[in-house]
């Protein structure tokens, strides 16, 4: 194949295929290899490329590093772009994958994302980790609960029912399974759930361990951590996902980015906005509107948005949302202009 040609690599959990793609000819050739990042390595070599186009997964990362210490340039392209979609496809494989990516760069009409550097896809993933945590811990929580209240005993209330002392009182009724009697099997199964909760929740406390050391040591979370109601995990997130803010135009983009905004249909006279896109990383959105909803209680403006925006209890969720858009779209600004808050920050100040 004459010519410097661009190379797509199908990225897959155990092969990979890889089409070399020639611009000016369209001839295309396939080579199916294990994925490692050795294989990987030997193929960029000695297919020496003009650029490498991957698609944006969780191996894209140290491929997109692999070409940087080559010296290759690398683009990832955003799979969730409308010039993605496999609509009307009768086939959809691998190859046919890996050609459309080279085709697509052929013609300059590729949609990508941006790869961040090694430390933030890092900070995200424990981040992530840490999010994912919580759910079994809630989960041995929600345990302990329902035998409690099936044997007619009090139901847990509050953040003092699981301190050290609350715990205590909770294991009095416990046992170990095995020297339980018949009839007496309740008791076993609150000491396998209390031991599921405390396992969880040392996991959760050695993640955000190393994440308060983190916040700590960064400005910018430190930044944001001015706003009142932002806790330090939310904060975090903002930092970690928004990373670059100088990437961004406007609040609109971030908006986007965080996938809270609504879905629009149009056609001819009719447009209508839909539920919103839930596009962008799950886990900021979700601790985005979670922080929404506790800022009502410390913020002033939070509860000014909130108000205006919920018309009485018909629309809270849908306010709370929005709220969170702008609760996101402001820390953007704060972290564009190095700024802490402030309260009286017009909206177009955040937009701009």
């Amino acid at each position: 194949m004459t010519g410097t040609p661009i190379l797509a690599v199908d990225l897959g959990k155990y092969k990979c295929v890889a089409c070399t793609y020639n611009r000016a000819t369209a001839a295309a050739e396939f080579r199916t290899l294990t994925t490692s990042r050795a294989e990987v390595e030997r193929l960029v070599r000695s297919a020496r490329p003009a650029v490498v186009v991957i698609e944006a997964c969780t191996l894209a990362g140290w491929g997109a590093d692999l070409c940087a210490e080559v010296g290759v340039p690398c683009r990832v392209a955003n799979t969730a772009a409308e010039a993605w979609k496999y609509q009307h496809a009768k086939r959809k494989t691998d190859r046919d994958d890996a050609l459309r990516l080279a085709q697509l760069e052929a013609l300059g009409q590729l949609p990508t994302v941006v790869v961040p550097a090694k430390r933030v896809r890092e900070w995200r993933a424990l981040i992530a980790h840490r999010q994912a945590l919580v759910t079994p811990r809630v989960a041995a929580q929600n345990r302990i609960r329902s035998v409690l209240v099936g044997r007619g005993l009090p139901a847990l209330r509050g953040a003092k029912a699981w301190t050290a002392a609350g715990l205590a009182g909770i294991a009095r009724f416990a046992r170990p399974l095995a020297a339980c009697a018949p009839d007496d099997l309740w008791r076993g199964l609150l000491d396998l759930a209390l031991t599921a909760y405390r396992q969880a929740d040392e996991l959760v406390a050695a993640a955000e361990a190393k994440l308060d050391a983190l916040g700590q040591a960064s400005p910018r979370v430190q930044l944001l951590d001015s706003m009142p109601g932002l806790g330090p995990r939310t904060a975090e997130a903002v930092v970690a996902h928004l990373d670059d803010p100088g990437r961004f135009r406007n609040g609109r983009q971030v908006g986007a980015y965080g996938g809270l905004v609504p879905k629009q249909f149009q056609s001819g006279e009719d447009d209508r906005r839909g539920r919103i896109t839930k596009r962008g990383p799950a886990v900021l959105r979700k601790l985005l509107v979670q922080c929404a909803w506790c800022m009502l209680r410390y913020n002033r403006w939070a509860r000014a948005v909130f108000d205006r925006l919920s018309r009485g209890r018909a629309r809270r969720k849908q306010a709370v949302v929005a709220l969170a858009r702008r609760v996101l779209v402001r820390c953007w600004a704060m972290l564009r202009d190095n700024q802490p808050w402030r309260a009286d920050l017009t909206p177009a100040a955040t937009a701009a």
